[in-house]
């Protein structure tokens, strides 16, 4: 039995999920063997997933989105790092209620990365989601010896709104160790950068952003693009309509100048966690993730666990906060069934304040149905 599971975003994180879930199912079948394997996509949670793999996790302090100092993690094991940018430029990262769209700024990010080389890594991993930013990764590359400076040869200021002001772009000063590391994007976004589908217009909302800020930040990062056609020539606009270049608020842009590799966050972490080994040993696998929807199908955690399954022969079951799939899709996904809290609570606010118990009840469910 394979617990691979990400988390119930907002009520329990990925290792809660595969203990609740262990609970459950023991109370049915005591002597059941399970070897639990969180996971996560690149987004939040991604360093946790890692260091339950048994990566170290190591500690740093960085500037968070608005400048003010946080204490960020990365993972570590070998030469090989985990780094989340969300731990230094997340939506969790900003007081209650505050959003910043325009000055938040991904420097911390770039500071995380900067650690991650000063501890040996040969090849990060950065996961990349739940950003509070939209600055094109220019905060990042400045943390890594990037000048993006205006026109009176000052630097602008931080954030997406500053880069409309962006009269040069100076990247002869980045760290030169970037040449010399394997870095690889892991995302679940494939956005470009700019246009109706990029960064901004669809996730800048999220962000606090209003149908002006959302302007204003396409129009500056697309203009950002244009000045990096100076020291990078084609390949600045050529990156920008990339997939991968919108994750995280363009991110995924700066990311891909500095030679990242793109690819679907959860396929990354999959590889970077042993996953195929312990399928192996595994005769059923539990995934799942809060809400089941039509996100889930598009590079989520349990589409990717459960097509990594199917592709060796194993059965998967989903945990759930709530499902918003029919039956033929959870199927067309490589998921024979979902047990949804909401199956045993319907109220949601009850469901998300009490679903540690609730997904136990789940787990008594499914032992029941797969494994008595």
């Amino acid at each position: 039995m394979l617990i691979a599971a990400d988390k119930f975003k907002g009520s329990l994180t990925a290792v809660q999920v595969a203990e609740r879930v262990t609970a459950g199912l023991r109370r049915i079948v005591p002597d059941v063997e399970v070897e639990a394997m969180p996971v996560a996509d690149g987004g939040d949670g991604t360093v946790d997933a890692a260091v339950a793999a048994g990566f170290e996790r190591r500690e740093v302090r960085v500037a968070g989105p608005l400048g003010h100092e946080v204490t960020a993690a990365f993972a570590l094991r070998g030469d090989t790092a985990v780094v989340e940018m969300a731990e230094a430029s997340g939506l969790q990262r900003l007081p209650a209620g505050v959003f910043a769209p325009l000055t938040a700024s991904t420097y911390g990010s770039g500071e995380l990365l900067r650690a991650a080389l000063d501890a040996g890594a040969r090849t990060i991993v950065f996961g990349v989601g739940g950003s509070a930013t939209t600055d094109g990764g220019a905060g990042m590359l400045s943390a890594l010896g990037a000048r993006f400076l205006d026109a009176d040869g000052e630097p602008v200021t931080p954030g997406g709104g500053g880069l409309g002001d962006l009269a040069t772009a100076d990247l002869s000063g980045l760290d030169p160790r970037l040449s010399s590391v394997e870095l690889v994007l892991a995302s679940d976004v494939d956005n470009p950068l700019t246009g109706p589908k990029g960064a901004p217009a669809v996730y800048g909302p999220q962000k606090g952003a209003s149908p002006d800020d959302v302007e204003t930040l396409d129009a500056a990062l697309a203009h950002f693009a244009k000045v990096l056609e100076g020291p990078l020539g084609p390949k600045a606009a050529e990156h920008a309509a990339s997939p991968g270049a919108g994750a995280a608020g363009g991110i995924g842009y700066g990311a891909l100048l500095i030679g990242a590799g793109f690819r679907p966050g959860i396929e990354v972490m999959l590889d970077v966690l042993g996953f195929a080994s312990a399928l192996e040993r595994a005769d059923l696998v539990i995934t799942g993730e809060g809400s089941l929807d039509e996100q889930t199908l598009h590079g989520k955690a349990p589409a990717g666990v459960a097509a990594a399954a199917r592709a060796a022969g194993k059965e998967v079951v989903a945990v759930c906060g709530r499902l918003a799939l029919a039956p033929e899709a959870l199927g067309r996904a490589g998921i024979r069934r979902a047990y949804p809290l909401t199956e045993i609570e319907p109220d949601v606010a009850k469901c998300i304040a009490d679903a540690g118990p609730i997904l136990e009840r789940s787990a008594e469910r499914l032992a029941r149905d797969f494994l008595a």
